[in-house]
C-alpha cells in the first residue's frame, strides 16, 4: 500500500467526503453534526464520520473506494479517527460485516444510549443491522492487554 494519510476534514473541506461517496455512488451523506475524516493516497480513497453521543461516539459512514478495499485502509482509518476520542464507539452494521468489525476491536451489544437505541429500532424496519461497540479508543488498549477498559 502506498502511504496513507488519515486527516479530520473542517469548514468548507467538509464537503469533500460528501463528493468522495457521490463520486462511488454511496448513499452515505457526512454527519451535519459529526467530525469528517478522510484518508488520502494521494487522493480521498475512504471516508466516515464520528458523532458525538452520550459519553462516546456514533461511527457512520465508512466507506473505502472499490479499487482500493482489502488494503487496511478502513483499519488505520478507524484508528486515526478514534485516537484522539474516549469513550465507547459505537456503530450499526450488517451481519456479514460482523468478523470485519470484531478485528478492528468491537463487539456485538444490546446496549445503546436511547438516542442510538431508538434509531436503530427505526432502520430495523428496512434492514438487518446489529449493534457494536468499542469501549476504548485505542486497539492498543483491547481487552487481553494490562490497559483494558
Amino acid at each position: 500500500m502506498t502511504n496513507l494519510c488519515c486527516t479530520l476534514l473542517t469548514g468548507p473541506e467538509r464537503r469533500l467526503l460528501e463528493h468522495f461517496y457521490k463520486q462511488h455512488g454511496s448513499r452515505m451523506r457526512p454527519a451535519n453534526d459529526g467530525q469528517c475524516w478522510v484518508a488520502r493516497s494521494p487522493q480521498i480513497v475512504a471516508g466516515l464520520c464520528l458523532t458525538p453521543i452520550a459519553d462516546g461516539h456514533w461511527l457512520t459512514g465508512l466507506f473505502v473506494a472499490p479499487a482500493q478495499r482489502r488494503g487496511g485502509i478502513a483499519a488505520q482509518l478507524v484508528e486515526a479517527a478514534l485516537a484522539a476520542h474516549h469513550g465507547p464507539t459505537w456503530l450499526f452494521c450488517q451481519p456479514q460485516l460482523v468478523a470485519y468489525y470484531q478485528r478492528l476491536g468491537f463487539n456485538n451489544t444490546p446496549h445503546l444510549p436511547e438516542a442510538l437505541a431508538s434509531r436503530l429500532q427505526r432502520y430495523l424496519r428496512s434492514k438487518p443491522l446489529l449493534a457494536m461497540v468499542r469501549a476504548q479508543s485505542s486497539l492498543l488498549s483491547s481487552p487481553g492487554n494490562s490497559t483494558s477498559v
